[in-house]
Order: C-alpha cells, then structure tokens, then sequence
C-alpha cells in the first residue's frame, strides 16, 4: 500500500508573511532546511507526496489570482530544481466562516485517498505543517502528523522520523514481585512520568528522561513490603529492554557516548551500544542508603540495565556528597545516552565494521 505525505504549503514549505498571503516573488522565503531533507524524502522513500493548502479568499478582489499563481508557480519551480515534485497539489479557496467541507481541518479535498484502504496506507501517513489545524486534519484523516516549532521540531527531525521511523517502544513486564510498564520516546523532549514507589529512585530515572531528551514513562507496583531489591531490579531490566526495542537496527546511530561534573563530584559514564553487556563499576558510597534507596543497589541497576540493553557500560564517581555523587551519574548515563542514540539519516549505516550490532 501506498503512504503520503499531505504537506502543507505556507509557513510549512514557505514563510508566511505577516498578511497571510504569499502573493508576490518579494514575499518568498523558504524554511530553514527544507530543501535538502525534503528532497531527501523524495529520493530515499515511496511516499507520494501531496500538497495540501488553505488559501483564503483566493479568487477574490482581496486575494485575485494574477497575484497568486505566479508566486506559486515559482515555489514549484524551485522545488522541482531541487527534485521535488508533487504527486497531486490540493488548494481550498475558502474563508474559514464559509466552513467549507474541503477547508483544511475538514478532509473534503483528501477523502478519495482515505476511502481506498487496499490502496492507502493512511495510519502510517504522515500532515507536514505548522498548524494546530494541521495536527487537527491528521487527526481527521487518520493519520500522524508532523508540526514545525512543536516540541522543537525541524525539517531535520521531520525528516529522520520519516525516514528512518519513530523509536517509540513499550515493555510490561509482570512477576511475582513487581508488576511493570515502561514506555520509552527515543526522540521526545523530556517528558517524564514515573511512579515506582521510591522517591529518590523516581527523581533519579527522571534525570535519563530529562537529560537524555527522551521522553520516559515508568509505572511498578512493587513487594516494596519486602524490600527495595525486586522494584529496583525490575525497572532496570525493564527500561534497558525498552531501550534496546526502541533502537530497532541502530543504523545511523553515533553508538557511543560519555561524561560530566556535578559540583564536588566528577562523574564517567561511558557506553558503547554494541550488542554485548558488561559493566565496570567503580564508585563507593559510605552510606546506607540516600533518601529511600539503597546504595547497594546503586551497581545493581546499572549492571541490570546494561544486560537488558546489551550495552558496554563503564562508570565512573569520585567526590564527598553522596547525593550528587549518584545524581551525577545518573545525569551522566543521560547525556552519554542522547549522545549514543543520535541518528544521522545522510550516513545510515551501523556503525561497525563487523556489519552487525
């Protein structure tokens, strides 16, 4: 089955200017790195590429078509130089108060596309806009969308999440001792939910989501009434098995990553995706426990995490305050992993010389 990309035009592919219409060549400013992933896409993938564009009162005394098309024109033009071309280009006329069926968000204009699903693969198309009514239309559709400027997406990562996919994943995971779920956005922004029951432990796994830039979700219920051993463990087994689905064939990933300093503390933390876990751990704590979370288990998680994840994981902590000295590895292991997990879609390729991870 075929997928599409409804791309809108202005403010999407194009500018817009402050009146709303782009109506003369003066007006033209493309949107920062548009050219070059767009015509990726159009290279490197079978979607159809489809233009979809409110344009209001075109036709108009306020908005006369001698003004619009030869500044549309243009934009085509400098598209197609750059191999981009549309499979179809859909324009809607109407003022929004003349709540037209075929103004976007309303699907009037795509419904033939959305009423063949042996031909369409419409839940994995994608609206490419800059709108809250672009999100809404994808919403309509059936589809995902991609909006420039939310959660700061760019024409880069709308690009990488089309090309390459969304490394989302979940892992539940249910025994006698805990009952678990994980949900884990590789690409997301830091937003974090947890609840384990353990409040440094949840403090301390926000600081993955956070730093990482990922966004993280983490529910267990516990034998809290035993102790801390099976929850802790659990989760870390858990979150590394989420890492590990979410980074699917690691094409294109930098593999890699390391370190910080947090105040008195100086904290590595280096990891190396390659397939095959092992941790070195060399960090001592000369308490029981900081807030409600055992020391102990401290290597216990990471030693965890790093089987689940089948990662190389080497830590590293010296300094006098306890807290920071676990925060701060903690902080460490998340930038060590936005850095590892960073994709570059232009040289996609796994990043061994084996030719498997």
């Amino acid at each position: 089955m075929k997928r599409i990309l409804f791309i809108d035009r202005d403010g999407t592919l194009v500018e817009e200017p402050h009146d709303e219409q782009v109506d003369a060549l003066e007006k033209i400013r493309f949107t920062r790195g548009m050219f070059r992933n767009l015509s990726l896409l159009r290279e490197k993938t079978d979607f159809l590429f489809v233009m979809v564009s409110n344009q209001d009162g075109l036709g108009t005394s306020a908005f006369p078509e001698e003004t619009f098309w030869p500044a549309h024109n243009f934009i085509l033009q400098a598209l197609e130089g750059e191999g981009i071309t549309f499979d179809e280009i859909l324009i809607d006329p109407h003022f929004p108060e003349d709540n037209a069926p075929t103004r976007k968000p309303q699907t009037g204009l795509v419904e033939k596309y959305m009423n063949e699903p042996e031909t369409y693969d419409i839940a994995n198309s994608y609206v490419i806009g800059d709108r809250e009514t672009d999100a809404q239309f994808a919403r309509n559709i059936g589809c995902k969308s991609l909006i420039l400027g939310r959660d700061g997406m760019t024409w880069d990562k709308i690009a990488e999440i089309v090309f390459a996919g969304e490394r989302i994943a979940e892992v539940k995971r249910t025994t006698k001792e805990t009952d678990i779920c994980v949900r884990l956005n590789i690409d997301g922004t830091g937003l974090c939910d947890i609840e384990t029951g353990l409040g440094f432990f949840d403090h301390m796994l926000e600081q993955i989501g956070k730093h990482g830039g990922m966004d993280l979700y983490i529910r267990c219920k516990g034998d809290l009434n035993v102790d801390e051993h099976h929850t802790i463990e659990d989760v870390a087994l858990a979150l590394g098995e989420c890492l590990l689905k979410a980074l699917g064939s690691k094409r294109g990933i930098e593999r890699y990553g390391y370190s910080l300093p947090m105040d008195d503390c100086l904290c590595h933390v280096c990891l190396d995706f390659g397939g095959r876990p092992w941790l070195v751990w060399d960090a001592e704590f000369h308490r029981e426990h900081v807030g409600d979370m055992p020391t102990e288990m401290f290597l216990h998680f990471f030693k965890s995490l790093s089987d689940a994840a089948r990662m190389n994981l080497f830590v590293r902590a010296e300094g006098q305050n306890e807290h920071h000295k676990i925060e701060g590895i903690f902080k460490a292991l998340a930038r060590s992993l936005k850095m590892a997990v960073r994709r570059d879609i232009y040289h996609y390729e796994l990043p061994s010389t084996k030719g498997v991870l």
